[in-house]
């Protein structure tokens, strides 16, 4: 892309590539993924089943995490995004999963000892270089506009 170009990514489309991402990587485990975009802000959701996800990416879960965690569940994960000068910082603010909110001290454990062991790549709550000269993110009601850095 020419430096200083937006290249305009709406919702729909978003909401399609992610619905791939989750058909090729996660064959069982999650269905129904939508992401709601705000200022700065977006909201991811889905129906998950924890057991069959840990075993789509070959670590299965134990028989009494199983049983505690069997079965869809309604997950919602929201967060805010913060970029410039080509970095970014995605923190998540609140996960509610059936109808139970996790959110200060206790997202931060979940985070730090169930996330970042299976993910270690996620960034989450610390800055990441943006790929592509892109030099930030707007995200915006219904889209995101990518800025290249001039």
């Amino acid at each position: 892309m020419p430096r200083g170009s937006v290249v305009v990514l709406g919702q729909d489309d978003l909401n399609e590539y992610v619905r791939d991402q989750i058909a090729k990587s996660f064959r069982d485990g999650i269905r129904d993924a939508q992401l709601d975009l705000d200022y700065n802000r977006a909201t991811g959701s889905a129906y998950i089943d924890f057991p069959k996800l840990q075993q789509a990416i070959g670590k299965p879960m134990g028989r009494m995490m199983s049983a505690l965690l069997g079965g869809e569940r309604r997950v919602e994960v929201e967060a805010h995004i913060r970029s410039s000068a080509g970095r970014a910082v995605v923190d998540v603010d609140r996960v509610e999963v059936s109808g139970l909110t996790i959110s200060g001290a206790a997202l931060d454990f979940l985070i730090r000892n169930f996330v970042s062991p299976y993910y270690p790549d996620a960034a989450i709550g610390r800055p990441f270089e943006l790929a592509h000269n892109v030099d930030r993110l707007e995200v915006r009601p219904g889209e995101v506009r990518v800025v290249i850095a001039k």
